[in-house]
């Protein structure tokens, strides 16, 4: 498969803490977009407006463009407070459209279980997400997540049937760490997917190099092209990385990184990009 039909974007925060050091790393991997999630150690759900036009400036000289908002807003409870969750999530997209974001990725709340009893209320609030999101002119696109309502493909496919306009990123490591097959899981939600994260898990559920679990990325990866789908966000996981915590459900903990050992955040980085696109040649 030519590298010409899929471009490469980042969750470049993995390699480094510091957006200079983000920049350095894209660059450096031929990588000119950015899903952008920290920045300068602060999450992108608490950049300022000020801050954004800092941050801009600094891409727009280095030629690297924001793909996608990575931001937590849906990772909180079913039964948090839920206007409070409004406001962070109107000041993200404001930030995103400084960003020149073309997407945001949500999630679908923790303490839910995939229970019938909590899908209307998880619709309602997706369907928000929806209509805020187009007042900002910004693609919504859902995460399936373990721990959250859509974690499996089934709860996924009733969310995106249910929710017009509510696209998907598709992440393989995550349907693996669910105990969900990511080749079936693709099949089901394949009409949704706006584009996808790289991130792959063994049978153990602990996050490995992509091609090295059970994500089956070699083998979905012609369907994500042949679908008409492009852009790829490397997001590793193979070290712990500033931020990390802040993205687990509270209690929880991801089992990052291999056999594999890196002496750096960056060196895990550029591995994984390597990877991928041994993956994407070879294929």
């Amino acid at each position: 498969m030519s590298t010409e039909k899929i471009i490469l974007c980042g969750f470049a925060d993995e390699a480094d803490p510091m957006l200079d050091g983000q920049i350095e790393a894209l660059k450096a991997n031929g990588i000119s977009l950015l899903e952008i999630r920290g920045v300068d150690g602060k999450s992108i759900v608490d950049v300022t407006v000020e801050e954004a036009k800092e941050i801009k400036a600094k891409l727009d000289a280095n030629g690297i463009e924001v793909w996608s908002l990575g931001s937590p807003i849906g990772k909180i409870k079913i039964d948090d407070d839920f206007d409070k969750e409004i406001a962070r999530y109107r000041n993200l997209l404001e930030v995103g459209n400084i960003l020149g974001a073309r997407c945001v990725r949500l999630f679908s709340f923790y303490g839910t279980d995939a229970k019938p009893e909590y899908f209307e209320t998880v619709c309602e609030r997706l369907k928000k997400y929806v209509e805020i999101a187009n007042e900002y002119g910004i693609v919504p696109c859902h995460e399936n997540e373990k721990g959250i309502y859509g974690e499996k493909a089934a709860q996924c496919l009733e969310i995106h049937k249910a929710v017009p306009g509510l696209k998907a990123v598709f992440d393989p490591a995550n349907f693996v760490q669910a105990d969900q097959n990511t080749l079936e899981a693709w099949e089901m939600l394949e009409e949704y997917v706006y584009y996808g994260h790289i991130k792959d898990a063994d049978k153990d559920k602990k996050v490995v190099p992509p091609g090295c679990g059970e994500g089956h990325i070699a083998e979905y990866l012609p369907k994500f092209v042949a679908k008409g789908c492009k852009v790829l966000t490397l997001e590793p996981h193979l070290t712990a990385f500033v931020g990390l915590a802040d993205l687990e459900e509270e209690g929880a903990k991801s089992d990052v990184g291999s056999a594999i050992k890196f002496e750096s955040n960056r060196a895990a980085f550029d591995y994984a990009v390597d990877s991928l696109k041994a993956i994407i040649e070879n294929i």
